[in-house]
């Protein structure tokens, strides 16, 4: 029986880094899993919509589907409006079963990828000191996302033993200013901002712009397609995949140190 398709849903946006990002991510994840058939689906501004990935899916002659959010800062209510579009979907295409993972989440695998990305910007800044950090996210996530972001930012300050503030580019709590001017008031002069955001979307550049407007030495790229997103995503597709199982009985099944890096408190260009 062949194994459910994989479908990454993400939010759309003008800058084309975002789609990017999303087509990377699956075509890394098909040459990982050949086996899997993997889509990229948009929510609203860039094609293909989901349905009309579902509409490969069900052309393919596939019979199921696991549905993954591509959110970084919700655990386990995403923002994106999936149970009405799996409902919409459930209507549209009763010969499929579909099923839908929970959202990726400030997962401590990512803090990772969010150091090499700082230490590139550091590099290229030529910044040979630090004393403080903000881990830049879009926004503070459902409340279990939100507390686990706020557990990564302690994490990464207590692994370079540098105060570390979190920032959001939206309303939901301090802006990547206020954090920035937060750490000033303490003394802090080096600052360096790490962007916990998949691809570099509005919010993104908007949250850049002001960090280095109020002091930031340097500023890292997104997450980007990282090869520890790869794994994220498929251990998301797997376990959302089990509810696809039939065991025969009608019961249901019920649904972390940093590896090691040097310090960020010097760095050589």
């Amino acid at each position: 029986m062949a194994a459910p398709a994989l479908i990454m849903v993400t939010r759309g946006s003008s800058e084309p880094s975002v789609a990017q990002v999303a087509h990377q991510l699956r075509q890394g994840l098909s040459s990982i899993r050949p086996e899997i058939q993997t889509h990229s689906a948009f929510i609203d501004q860039n094609p293909p919509a989901l349905s009309q990935v579902l509409d490969q899916v069900a052309a393919s002659g596939a019979h199921e589907a696991a549905l993954v959010p591509m959110q970084l800062t919700h655990a386990v209510d995403g923002s994106l409006p999936m149970d009405e579009l799996m409902a919409k979907a459930r209507v549209r295409f009763p010969g499929l079963r579909l099923t839908l993972s929970r959202p990726l989440g400030p997962e401590l695998t990512l803090l990772t990828v969010l150091d090499q990305r700082l230490r590139t910007a550091l590099s290229q800044a030529r910044c040979l000191e630090l004393d403080g950090l903000v881990l830049s996210a879009p926004c503070a996530g459902d409340v279990r996302g939100s507390a686990l972001l706020a557990r990564r930012a302690r994490q990464w300050s207590t692994h370079h033993r540098l105060p570390c503030l979190t920032a959001v580019a939206d309303d939901s709590g301090p802006s990547v200013a206020q954090a920035i001017m937060s750490l000033r008031a303490q003394g802090r002069r080096h600052i360096a901002v790490g962007s916990f955001f998949l691809a570099a979307d509005e919010d993104y550049h908007t949250q850049s712009d002001l960090a280095y407007r109020y002091g930031a030495v340097a500023v890292s790229e997104p997450i980007g397609a990282a090869r520890e997103l790869y794994d994220l995503v498929l251990a998301r597709y797997a376990f959302a995949a089990m509810d696809l199982l039939d065991f025969g009985f009608a019961e249901e099944a019920d649904e972390e140190e940093l590896p090691p890096t040097p310090h960020l408190r010097v760095v050589s260009a």
